[in-house]
């Protein structure tokens, strides 16, 4: 990790990069500045100094057990809002529909879609709430892409995420299909808060009292379901 850093999100410290540089199109080209992007500023949150991001895949430790795979787009706006970003909702997404099939969720790839225009900063911090957030849900980002739209053809950044867990032997998968009359529905929070939440970012709504999202991973409550 570069030990020039500027400050810290979620406690994690930031490589540094001019303050008011912004994505262009050579950042998703595939060139010396879309290397440097993804050096300078995803390589030292996801892979700790590690040489991941040379190559075109990840190699991980496999294990015992069925794989499970999925996934997601991430699409929002604001993409900061009230309790999380587009970061925290990506990895927190993925590793919750890895949960809610029965696995645990190991490894993640992350491809970001950025706008020409967008401000280098804005996409450090969503790239650093993405590290505590997989941190947080004891999962790593192995692997990821970067490319960029012209400007006006996006809306600042999506992301696009795949996750892979393990389903433990002898665990029987879940399903909507095994769901029978009598069963007690557990709900983990407020229905629609997060919705709420976005929605009031986005349009300016006041409430007397302030919403925010209740984004966050479930993978350890999921687990201990099983038990």
């Amino acid at each position: 990790m570069s030990e020039d850093v500027k400050g810290s999100y979620g406690g994690c410290p930031l490589p540094d990069m001019p303050e008011r540089e912004i994505i262009t199109l050579a950042h998703g080209s595939g060139g010396r500045r879309m290397h440097e992007l993804i050096g300078s500023l995803f390589a030292p949150l996801f892979w700790r100094g590690e040489e991941r991001h040379r190559k075109d895949g990840a190699v991980v430790d496999a294990a015992d057990g069925r794989l499970t795979f999925t996934t997601d787009a991430y699409v929002v706006r604001p993409l900061f809002f009230p309790g999380g970003d587009i970061g925290v909702l990506a990895v927190n997404g993925t590793v919750n529909d890895l949960a809610v099939c029965g696995a645990q969720a190991r490894y993640l790839s992350a491809a970001f879609i950025l706008e020409e225009g967008v401000p280098v900063e804005t996409v450090r911090r969503v790239a650093a709430s993405m590290s505590v957030a997989a941190r947080e849900a004891g999962v790593e980002i192995v692997t990821g892409d970067t490319k960029v739209v012209e400007r006006g053809k996006g809306d600042n950044l999506y992301i696009i995420t795949a996750g892979v867990g393990v389903v433990p032997e002898g665990r029987e998968e879940p399903g909507p299909e095994k769901v029978e009359l009598g069963d007690r529905l557990i709900v983990t929070g407020d229905l629609g808060r997060h919705g709420v939440a976005v929605m009031t970012a986005r349009e300016g709504f006041e409430f007397d009292t302030k919403v925010t999202s209740d984004c966050a991973h479930l993978n350890w409550m999921v687990e201990d379901s099983y038990r």
